[in-house]
């Protein structure tokens, strides 16, 4: 097997995913094309011109993000025809399944040099836009074990006696982190400003409210209570032993706003970067995919993370930098809980409650913000751990390359 290395990661601004966001009037094709041609000014066009697939990940796809849209992103990126295209989708991992799907393809052979990473534009296809009928049909719902992913937050929160301290602490220093890095500059290499068909540029994060207090967040009362009544809860009460009922703790400040946005990745075998002059940051160590019972809440990608240190001989105190998937508040908050953990190296820069969430993009934008989290502390290992609804989980273990 090939050791596969990560040449550069760059994403996009996140966006308000609204009709009035930043980003809305971009396609999610155009946001690809941004990204491919700051890759191109970075690299040179015959880089680019030598990459032999384009993995993208993407939830809903249907809309502005139906027909393939990584193929239409290829096409309208100018990419090589002979790039193979996929679009997957695994919901809000899809981003990192797109990077293990490039990573095992370039390490058997197969490809030596790829784009990976994701999109997402939840203002022009809403969440749930696809409308899968287990959405609203609770019969086939309680079938597939499918349950709303903030009735499985609240879940997540019932079983771990989380309280609602933790995660209004969580939440606002998501929002304090964030604000520190964007003020420091920590951003500037890693986010590439959009630029709109009229001229205007978006160059920052949408959402981010650094100066952002407990006291602010006490408006916020729980806002799933009603959802959950729909018979989710009854659902949950039926199928797990000894639970008496779902708490209700979540306030819409507690989730990770619906954003747009996309990342991409440019990785590939050693022996082509060289050819390319392209100059290895870190090796792509490993990838993990995992699914778990769907009610262990969020149970997948730490799953995937003890995989990975497992297969390496590597502790969690040997890790200098993790992003961890704050998918709802209460999810960090009981990360935080590890003993051992210094939870100075996880989301160090800020994370998803103060960023956004665009699904299919927030796998590979965990990865290309440990690239620069790793660089900026100065470590040689990190690692990137995602999660979704219905036991589904992936993460990546990064070693960096000595310069």
């Amino acid at each position: 097997m090939k050791t596969v290395y990560l040449f550069d990661a760059l994403r996009t601004p996140r966006a308000k995913g609204k009709p009035d966001g930043a980003l809305a009037s971009l396609s999610p094709h155009e946001l690809i094309a941004q990204l491919v041609a700051a890759l191109r000014g970075r690299h040179g066009a015959s880089a680019l011109a030598a990459v032999q697939r384009l993995a993208l990940g993407c939830v809903t796809q249907s809309g502005a993000q139906g027909g393939h849209v990584a193929l239409m992103a290829r096409s309208h990126a100018g990419l090589p025809d002979t790039a193979v295209a996929t679009t997957l989708n695994n919901y809000c991992v899809s981003g990192m399944s797109a990077l293990a799907l490039a990573a095992r393809n370039v390490a058997a052979g197969e490809e030596d040099l790829a784009l990976a990473g994701g999109v997402e534009c939840m203002s022009q296809s809403p969440f749930e836009g696809d409308r899968a009928p287990f959405y609203t049909d609770l019969a086939l719902a309680a079938h597939l074990r499918f349950v709303s992913p903030p009735i499985v937050a609240d879940l997540l929160a019932t079983l771990h006696d989380i309280t609602r301290d933790e995660i209004d602490a969580v939440t606002v220093d998501s929002h304090r982190r964030a604000g520190e890095a964007w003020a420091e500059g920590r951003y500037a290499s890693t986010v590439v400003p959009m630029r709109r068909a009229d001229g205007t540029r978006v160059e920052r994060d949408e959402m981010i409210r650094p100066a952002l207090t407990v006291a602010d967040l006490a408006r916020f009362t729980p806002a799933f209570a009603a959802l959950g009544a729909l018979g989710h809860d009854a659902l949950l009460t039926a199928w797990i032993p000894g639970l008496a009922e779902v708490r209700h703790l979540h306030g819409i400040a507690h989730c990770p706003p619906i954003a747009d946005g996309a990342a991409l990745l440019l990785l590939g075998s050693g022996e082509r970067g060289a050819e390319l002059g392209l100059r290895p940051r870190a090796r792509i160590e490993a990838v993990s995919e995992a699914n778990t019972d769907p009610l262990q809440p969020f149970a997948a990608g730490d799953a995937c993370l003890h995989r990975l240190l497992a297969r390496q001989g590597l502790a969690l105190s040997d890790i200098g930098a993790i992003e961890y998937m704050e998918a709802f508040a209460a999810v960090p908050a009981k990360f935080l809980r590890t003993p051992g953990l210094d939870p100075g190296r996880v989301n160090g820069s800020g994370g998803h409650l103060a960023m956004g969430h665009p699904m299919g993009a927030s796998g590979a934008i965990l990865v290309t913000t440990l690239l620069a989290e790793m660089e900026r502390r100065d470590v040689e290992w990190g690692v990137a751990v995602a999660h979704a609804v219905s036991g589904v989980g992936a993460a990546t273990l990064l070693r960096r390359v000595a310069a």
